[in-house]
């Protein structure tokens, strides 16, 4: 049985990536992910929105800006059964507007995580974690919130190192 499980939000497509929009096969935060699972295992689950956001980065950006306005919570395309298998969760997400956005709060929400540890993990262009760590203790009720690791988005590919050495810190 698992205990740890690495949820994630990410976006593929249109990104802004070191100063310019570019079309990833992948999302900045996948691949953090991904490389997560690779050092120290655990569950992967991706956090999937019912509505999809705009394909063009700047619509998307104005859709993620009114749901942080309205403190909006998307519905998401599917759950996990339960969280009690888990007791360490990595949380990872682009930063948008300075927060998570607004459906990793959704998919928070929908648990009781009362003694879990939840470990965020954000990629941006120079935001670093913004508020999130703080929205995330706000969120996540009984919880341990531990120090996110922000990652550059056009520097996910070659952050292996980095993100390996963070992630053993907390086995």
């Amino acid at each position: 049985m698992a205990t740890v499980l690495i949820a994630y939000y990410s976006r593929k497509g249109e990104n802004y990536w070191d100063g310019q929009i570019v079309s990833l096969a992948k999302g900045n935060t996948e691949i953090i992910a991904a490389m997560i699972q690779k050092t120290i295992g655990g569950d992967l689950f991706e956090i999937d929105t019912v509505k999809s956001y705009p394909e063009d980065y700047t619509a998307c950006t104005k859709v993620a800006q009114e749901e942080l306005r309205k403190n909006a919570r998307p519905k998401l395309k599917k759950y996990l059964e339960s969280m009690d298998a888990y007791d360490t969760i990595f949380v990872g997400y682009p930063n948008w507007w300075g927060t998570c956005p607004m459906a990793v709060f959704t998919f928070l929400e929908h648990y009781n995580l009362t003694g879990k540890r939840i470990i965020p993990f954000c990629t941006n262009e120079g935001s670093d974690m913004g508020s999130s760590e703080q929205d995330l203790k706000k969120v996540c009720k009984g919880a341990d919130i531990m120090k996110g690791l922000p990652i550059r988005g056009y520097k996910a590919v070659q952050s292996e190192n980095i993100v390996a050495h963070w992630a053993r810190k907390f086995m």
